[in-house]
């Protein structure tokens, strides 16, 4: 349909009646024979309703010349008329609802309400300024409201649109993008020692006092190593969350577990931190190391940090899980209590022996199978919290080789992980439909933790991050305050185009 240029002229109603009114009175006042009786101030009610009835009949005009031709010329509408229905009457050049309601105690306008197209951009006006009007007004309220004196063709769709399409409305409880959940990268299904590649985390604070003293509890936290392989954890207690503390943990894990090749976490301060300071020693190892021509070994040992977008814990999920098994063990043995560092220490270890001995697959149907797979089977070959098995070192070698037990007995794990543990990583316990990839330019909500919706900052997409399938799971955001880089669960798209952006920048 095409409309009128007008039209598109005010993005409000009442903004482009009075246009439509201001620019009858001058073609009023600009006839020679209205010089004596010019109009002035402001618009009076009268012209406000004459500009509106001007509007109404250029957009019936362009919407329904075949049915007003018939009416004016008094002859019935055709069949295939979508306004047969409401039994039309053309009042003063205007399209009218004649319906049944001659006999009802209400105003004319409602007994014969103003027919509007459904595609019309006036229509569009008319329910949006009535639902600003009506302070964001729900479906079924809108609709009653209009068809108080205008009666838009399909309207529950339209007003469903125009909800749907509202900022502010949408602002108040917006939705977050969403995209397929991507594949597990290597580093998570390819077998490896264990704690060779590990993704790690803060959690606390937790309220700690020194026996014999009398003052105010101090703060520690927990850095929990969690193996992306084998979900083997590995938890130690730090002063604080400064980067010297972290590498002084860092160091514990790699005197007991050994260093790993891939460190992933977030972009906490002190993790980049410590990966400035790893970087500054691995440069200076490799300086001595290239004077010893040794520097690609040193390259070898480096570690690896990757770290994943700011505020998007889902893709920690591994480490993130691991730290809310952690909290729910801690709340419910120790709840508020304040415990000495000791018995801090013991605690967050006896908890990491239990998540050590979760299962990582149900049992199997097997009936001579007792036993199921868990993280400690890794690291000492059995679970942390199970009895002891009975020495077999007594039985005599020709009826059973020791070497070549435990070297079966590591193969069968590895089996096992395979065969039951990586066959239950395939399902998506969310993200299960592919969604359109998003777009630079696209208009967003950037999603604060601890702000509510109408205060989250506006931004456009500036660049996009697609994975290895092709998909846009990482954006940088341009706001008033810089780029930020985001997940896409945190931005929430605007419902609009980017010829709407005048208007929403108005509001």
């Amino acid at each position: 349909m095409t409309a009128c240029e007008i039209f598109t002229l005010r993005s409000s109603l009442p903004e482009l009646i009075r246009l439509v009114g201001w620019l009858r009175r001058f073609m009023y006042n600009s006839a020679k024979r209205n010089r004596e009786n010019l109009r002035t101030g402001d618009l009076s009610s009268i012209e406000y309703n004459e500009a509106e009835n001007a509007l109404v009949r250029v957009s019936q005009h362009e919407s329904f010349p075949e049915e007003i031709s018939a009416l004016s010329k008094g002859k019935p509408l055709k069949p295939p008329s979508i306004i047969l229905s409401t039994n039309p009457r053309l009042t003063d050049g205007i399209l009218r609802v004649g319906g049944r309601l001659s006999h009802a105690p209400v105003s004319e306008t409602r007994r014969h309400p103003i027919i509007l197209h459904h595609q019309h951009p006036l229509t569009k006006l008319v329910l949006e300024h009535y639902h600003r009007k009506h302070f964001h007004a729900g479906q079924q309220l809108l609709i009653a409201t209009v068809r108080e004196k205008f009666w838009p063709l399909r309207i529950r769709s339209l007003a469903r649109q125009v909800i749907h399409r509202c900022i502010s409305c949408y602002r108040s409880k917006p939705t977050n993008h969403e995209q397929l959940m991507a594949d597990l990268p290597s580093v998570r299904v390819t077998p490896g020692a264990v704690f060779s590649s590990v993704g790690l985390d803060f959690c606390g604070p937790f309220q700690i006092k020194y026996p014999g003293r009398k003052g105010i509890p101090i703060k520690t936290f927990v850095c929990i190593f969690v193996c992306l392989v084998t979900k083997a954890v590995h938890m130690e207690v730090v002063a604080d969350l400064s980067t010297q503390a972290f590498i002084a943990a860092l160091k514990r894990f790699v005197a007991i577990r050994g260093k790993p090749h891939i460190i992933m976490c977030d972009n906490a301060t002190n993790f980049i931190g410590a990966n400035r300071e790893l970087e500054k020693l691995r440069s200076q190892l490799s300086e001595q190391q290239f004077q010893y021509t040794t520097s690609k070994f040193a390259e070898e040992e480096g570690i690896d940090f990757k770290f994943i977008p700011p505020r998007s814990p889902n893709f920690g999920g591994l480490w993130e899980a691991a730290v809310k098994s952690f909290k729910t063990h801690f709340r419910k043995t120790i709840g508020i209590q304040t415990l000495t560092y000791d018995e801090l220490h013991t605690v967050v270890q006896q908890i990491s022996a239990i998540l050590n001995s979760r299962p990582l697959t149900p049992l199997s149907n097997d009936p001579n199978d007792f036993s199921v797979l868990t993280p400690g089977h890794f690291l000492i070959g059995r679970p942390l919290t199970a009895i002891p098995e009975p020495d077999l070192q007594e039985i005599p070698e020709n009826r059973l080789s020791h070497w070549q037990r435990t070297q079966a007995f590591v193969q069968q794990l590895w089996r096992k992980w395979k065969s039951q543990y990586l066959s239950d990583l395939h399902n998506r316990t969310k993200w299960t439909q592919k969604r359109d990839n998003i777009k630079v330019g696209t208009m967003v909500l950037v999603k604060e933790d601890n702000s509510p919706p109408q205060k989250w900052r506006l931004g456009r997409i500036v660049n996009i991050f697609s994975g290895q399938d092709g998909n846009i799971r990482v954006v940088a955001v341009r706001t008033k305050d810089g780029v930020f880089t985001r997940g896409i669960s945190k931005i929430c798209i605007l419902p609009i185009r980017d010829n709407d952006m005048s208007h929403t920048e108005e509001r």
